[in-house]
């Protein structure tokens, strides 16, 4: 018993991290490369959807274990595979099954937690915002940087500019605003001008 439930805490923990990710990359997307404001609310349930997905992923790998297990019952030739199963593999896919039920039941239990849920996005919060604070740093290495003062620079080039995409992406974005309102402030300027006047002729 003892095996499963360290299994069941080995599972959980990579499952979190696996979400913790996710809402860490949908943070970058959302309020980053496209200028949205952070709402905690909202990243929580995609969190929580998150966490229920990875949950159902793991209901279906039991199902497939469970399956497979139902298969190797009763038959004791020599395996042909991998998946292959035989009679003497059946304890051990039973485990592998309750142990996937049991992540799913940690998962569940996980997004119904609001406080867990927002330790894990701000978790994610701090990741995105880190992610950002490199890139950042890495711009100005680059900028301040010649192709003669660093002999990796042709080789490198690439990963850096990969490396600045998201930064760039944000800033292109907030001049696009900039610029969309100063056009749209103009034209503003425009309608509410007054016509001029016209000048009266003198008499011959």
């Amino acid at each position: 018993m003892g095996r499963t439930k360290d299994a069941i805490a080995e599972g959980l923990s990579i499952a979190t991290a696996a979400a913790r990710l996710t809402v860490r990359n949908r943070i970058l997307v959302e309020t980053i490369a496209r200028g949205g404001q952070f709402d905690g609310e909202v990243f929580a349930d995609f969190a929580r959807e998150t966490l229920r997905a990875l949950a159902e992923e793991q209901d279906q790998a039991a199902d497939r274990v469970t399956a497979q297990r139902k298969r190797a019952w009763g038959r004791f030739s020599d395996s042909s595979g991998t998946h292959d199963y035989r009679d003497r593999d059946t304890r051990n896919l039973r485990r592998r099954a309750r142990q996937s039920r049991g992540v799913a039941k940690e998962l569940r239990e996980f997004a119904a937690d609001p406080e867990r849920v927002g330790i894990l996005v701000a978790a994610a919060r701090e990741a995105a915002w880190g992610d950002v604070e490199a890139n950042l740093s890495q711009r100005l290495d680059v900028e301040g940087m010649t192709a003669d003062a660093d002999p990796d620079y042709a080789t490198m080039r690439r990963a850096r500019m990969d490396a600045l995409r998201m930064v760039d992406l944000a800033r292109l974005a907030s001049q696009a605003k900039k610029r969309a309102k100063e056009q749209a402030a103009a034209r503003g300027d425009d309608s509410e001008a007054p016509a001029p006047k016209k000048k009266k002729s003198s008499p011959a």
